[in-house]
Order: structure tokens, then C-alpha cells, then sequence
């Protein structure tokens, strides 16, 4: 049986692997077929009391150049989530990350993450009337601290790679303004920071409703902190 973990192999690390993988909670994102293979996501609580999201996955693989024969994706996330909390980029946090194979040599991957304590998605947080609630100096605070979020990502070269406004997490409490950045399995680093900051700004464009007025102010404050314009952003 190979195994792969977030942390150093140990007798610990393959109990916590069965711990997690035999908990069952509700479905937040049923299983579906891609990659070959299966992938979903449970709501589960910990011993303590915590919630946590399970992502589990079977067969469920992205193939690359350093792993031509495949590689369970969770890895991935698991190195991107590492990656940009270095960057202090807002992400879940990362409880356990491991992947083995079963006795039919089918990968399983498995990993944890924290819940955002009083996150909701930026869609939501509109919908519900939270920007006319808080006022446009707290909006305007929040797409500043997401382009910053974005410039960060961007400047270390990672690129998300499926930005779209729902994998965008906000949390306002008076007028403290908090953002976090979901669903990495596809996120990367690219050579070169402009195509990742390109990549993802277009794709974010594409799949946003903000105004054009909104728009620019986000693509105002991403800029300066980003340090260059990007050709098309606007």
C-alpha cells in the first residue's frame, strides 16, 4: 500500500487517514465523475466539537509533466493551500491531507479543512443585502482586500484556476473586512506571474456580476497591488 501525507509518514498518519476517510456526515457536494474517477465533498465534526470538510475522492487524478501517470488531486490542493497561506493569502485551513491505494490499486485521497467560521460566499453576502447593510466604505474595503488577496496569489505565481465569484468567501463584522479563496484542486504555479494574474482575472470577469463601475474598482485597487496593469482586465 503506497501512502502520501500533508505531514511525515508515521503509524499516526495512516490511523488519522482511516479515522477520517470512515466518518460520514452530510453530502455538501455529492460525489461526481471526473478525472476518471470519483470526487465529493461531507460536512463532518471532529471529537471536539469542530467542523471540518471532508473531500473524498477514489480514482480521482490531474496528470502533469512531473506526474505523467497521475497524481489524486488533493495533493495538489494540499500544496496550493500550503502555498498561499505562505503568501498570506486567505484560504481554509489545512487539518489532514493524505492519499493511498486501496488493495485494488485505485488511489483514495482525503482532505480536511476547517470551516470558515461566519464565512459566506461574495454571491450570497450580496444577495442578502450586506452591502447596502454595511454601507460603500465597507464594500469598497472589501474589493480592496480581495485584490489584494488576488495580487498576492498572483505575485507568487500560483494561479487558481477556476475563479469564479462563488469560490469567493467573505466575512464582515462591523467593519472588519475578511476573504478567503476556495476550491484550489486546480490551482498551480506557472512560470510566469502575469499569465497566472491573466488566467484567472479574465476568468473572474467572465464569471462576475458586478458593474462596470465595480469592476473598475476592483481592477484599480488589484493593479497597485499587483504593480502593473493587465492588458484586457478592463
Amino acid at each position: 500500500m503506497a501512502v502520501d501525507y500533508a505531514s511525515p509518514v508515521g503509524h499516526q498518519d495512516v490511523d488519522r487517514f482511516e479515522h477520517f476517510w470512515n466518518q460520514r456526515g452530510e453530502w455538501v457536494e455529492e460525489p461526481n465523475e471526473r478525472r476518471g474517477g470519483q470526487s465529493g465533498v461531507q460536512r463532518i465534526v471532529s471529537a471536539h466539537g469542530r467542523l471540518l470538510y471532508a473531500k473524498r475522492q477514489v480514482g480521482h487524478l490531474y496528470r502533469s509533466w512531473l506526474y505523467p501517470f497521475g497524481r489524486p488531486t488533493v495533493m495538489r490542493e494540499r500544496d496550493a493551500l500550503n502555498g498561499l497561506r505562505m503568501l498570506d493569502v486567505g484560504v481554509p485551513e489545512l487539518v489532514f491531507c493524505g492519499a493511498q491505494q486501496d488493495q485494488h490499486h485505485q488511489w483514495q485521497g482525503l482532505l480536511v479543512t476547517a470551516a470558515l467560521e461566519g464565512y459566506v460566499d461574495i454571491e450570497q453576502w450580496y444577495a442578502a443585502g450586506e452591502r447596502e447593510r454595511h454601507g460603500e466604505e465597507v464594500h469598497e474595503r472589501l474589493l480592496k482586500q480581495l485584490a489584494g488577496n488576488l495580487a498576492r496569489m498572483h505575485n507568487g505565481r500560483w494561479q487558481h484556476g477556476c475563479l469564479y465569484a462563488k469560490h469567493i468567501f467573505v466575512r464582515v463584522v462591523d467593519e472588519q473586512v475578511d476573504v478567503a479563496l476556495l476550491d484550489l484542486e486546480k490551482a498551480r504555479q506557472r512560470l510566469n506571474r502575469t499569465r497566472a494574474a491573466r488566467h484567472d482575472m479574465q476568468q473572474l470577469r467572465r464569471h462576475s456580476s458586478w458593474s462596470g463601475a465595480d469592476w473598475q474598482k476592483l481592477s484599480y485597487f488589484y493593479e497597485a497591488a499587483f504593480g502593473s496593469a493587465i492588458k484586457g482586465l478592463t
